[in-house]
């Protein structure tokens, strides 16, 4: 039986940093993972990379202006708090915008991190100013994509390591926390047997032995539970979003399994918020998987035609990169699983990015010009996307409508009217000729293109989508893919866990996902992006650093 000051039950993004930071310190940290030592970084290292800064050097020289005030606006009218339970939520809400537009750029620089100078624009709303959305673009890719995000803390993870201030015990699996008149004092739980599986897949589960390690406190950082389809749809909002399809792929590992979001409960943590969650709507099933249900969301610019599985046009806001679960919604609403992006070649090449640090090889490359060459310069799209549109199973790829609509009922179940579907994109294809349009679709595209890293890098020049030059013709079956919970335990600032009594847990704290990523749910209903991997930073941080944690 081990003693130390801090048991940390998670590798991610967010133990890491709150390791980083308890070592910083003098304190003595033991790090458990369940999975084999190559999955140190957990579901960021999978990740673009990319974070929620405010009024940023790279903002301002894309002459976009940003403050903490704007910021604090986008992301309260997106959370839409509106529970009792949703105090402390708005609290970490608040010290996060201030982290974002303050020390947060400045500190990960000192560690190293450098971010790409086109700042991108994600999650644009879509409708009213108070509203969701983010009125600027935010979106910070960090060069070196989700490893590189990694790549600062695991270096000072690992210093301490040779120091002998942490040690990382992995393939330990924890199954109870235990306590002492209401304290939480240790782990227990089961040594797994070794596996030499790749990063991402599927590991064992066959039991070689078991643990108990003790502590003056455990901070759980292990993850949401998007990869557990089951524990997804016993959460799933049905008054808020219907009924969870009956088919969708998943955006995260197997491991990702949400286990410890009930031991933490048994032990007296409490469960704030845990309907809130993030799924993604353009989702596509990799062709070549890594884990069970490899799903890839695409990350789309604002030119596409979104169309239901019917064939029917989906209104605004439900367009896009606008306002993700209002189109969630909207989706679901039609009694169908997925539906269906049409564009054209030159679409595809500009505005098709593909969410993940292995399918963005010239971005996780830290070479701007390897970024230049392959998205600007190539004529074609980036060679992970073409790769999908030549062998995903979602892709269809024609050079009439004819053709592609009998493709796109081919996969999706003959729910589609050639007439129909014709007489929508004539109707955009109409609206092109002139600056002017009352369509809202074609308005975004005009705003977007004002920005100036939007017109380089991320939205296609207006153009018919039947003009024969212009293809060939693209349809894309969009799947529902699961991603992250918004909810989660509820914490003080500290990250210190309350229990069902609005009490602190004595020994008890937890950041990342699990926290709902600060507080149960610093989100509220919606996420502006790229704040999950800024949110396990802050949480993970403010932890490592609270006086109350050992």
């Amino acid at each position: 039986m081990d003693m130390c000051d801090v048991i940390i039950v998670g590798a991610g993004l967010a133990g890491l940093t709150a390791a980083a930071e308890l070592a910083d310190s003098g304190k003595k940290v033991i790090i458990i993972d369940q999975e084999p030592a190559g999955s140190l970084g957990g579901q960021a290292f999978w990740s673009l990379g990319g974070l929620f800064l405010v009024d940023t050097p790279e903002q301002r020289r894309m002459g976009i202006r940003d403050s903490r005030e704007l910021a604090l606006n986008d992301w309260m009218g997106s959370a839409q708090f509106d529970r009792k339970e949703d105090f402390w939520p708005r609290k970490w809400a608040e010290a996060y915008i201030d982290f974002a537009a303050g020390e947060m750029r400045p500190w990960l620089r000192a560690m190293g991190m450098r971010w790409f100078p086109i700042v991108g624009w994600a999650e644009r709303g879509g409708s009213f100013a108070d509203g969701h959305g983010n009125s600027v673009p935010r979106f910070h890719l960090t060069l070196g994509v989700g490893p590189g995000t990694v790549a600062p803390f695991e270096r000072r993870v690992r210093a301490h390591v040779a120091a002998g201030l942490i040690e990382l015990k992995f393939r330990h699996r924890c199954s109870s926390l235990l306590t002492d008149n209401g304290a939480v004092t240790g782990v227990s739980g089961e040594v797994l047997a070794d596996d030499s599986s790749a990063r991402g897949r599927s590991t064992n589960r066959d039991i070689i032995g078991d643990f108990e390690l003790r502590a003056s406190s455990v901070l759980v950082t292990s993850g949401g539970l998007g990869g557990n389809s089951d524990l997804v749809r016993k959460v799933w909002p049905r008054d808020r979003l219907g009924e969870p399809p009956q088919q969708m792929i998943s955006g995260v590992p197997a491991h990702v399994d949400g286990r410890m979001i009930a031991i933490a409960e048994a032990a007296g943590g409490r469960v704030i918020n845990a309907d809130r969650m993030w799924h993604y709507t353009e989702g596509v099933k990799n062709w070549n998987p890594i884990w069970p249900n490899h799903g890839i969301r695409i990350l789309p610019g604002p030119s596409s035609m979104w169309f239901d599985a019917t064939g029917n046009r989906l209104k605004p806001p439900c367009m896009p990169g606008f306002d993700t679960l209002s189109t969630l919604r909207e989706i679901l609403s039609t009694g169908h699983d997925h539906s269906w992006f049409v564009m054209t070649q030159k679409v595809l090449k500009k505005e098709v990015a593909l969410s993940g640090s292995e399918q963005n090889p010239d971005f996780a490359a830290k070479s701007w010009l390897q970024v230049i060459r392959h998205r600007l310069i190539n004529k074609q799209a980036t060679t992970p996307v073409e790769a999908f549109k030549q062998h995903g199973e979602d892709f269809v790829v024609a050079d009439t409508l004819e053709e592609l609509v009998a493709g796109m009922n081919q996969k999706g179940g003959n729910l589609i009217d050639f007439e129909k579907l014709k007489a929508q994109i004539v109707a955009r294809d109409s609206q092109i000729d002139n600056p002017f349009t009352k369509d809202a679709q074609l308005m975004a595209m005009h705003a977007a293109r004002n920005y100036r890293g939007d017109r380089l890098m991320r939205t296609a020049k207006p153009h018919r989508f039947l003009a024969r030059a212009n293809g060939p013709l693209i349809a894309i079956r969009l799947n529902i893919i699961t991603r992250k919970s918004l909810g989660g335990l509820e914490t003080d600032l500290n990250g210190q866990v309350f229990n069902a009594q609005g009490e602190l847990v004595p020994g008890l704290f937890a950041a990342g996902e699990v926290s709902g990523f600060g507080g149960g749910g610093y989100h509220g209903y919606n996420a502006l992006e790229r704040t999950f991997l800024g949110g396990c930073i802050f949480s993970g941080r403010q932890a490592g650093r609270a006086d109350s944690i050992a």
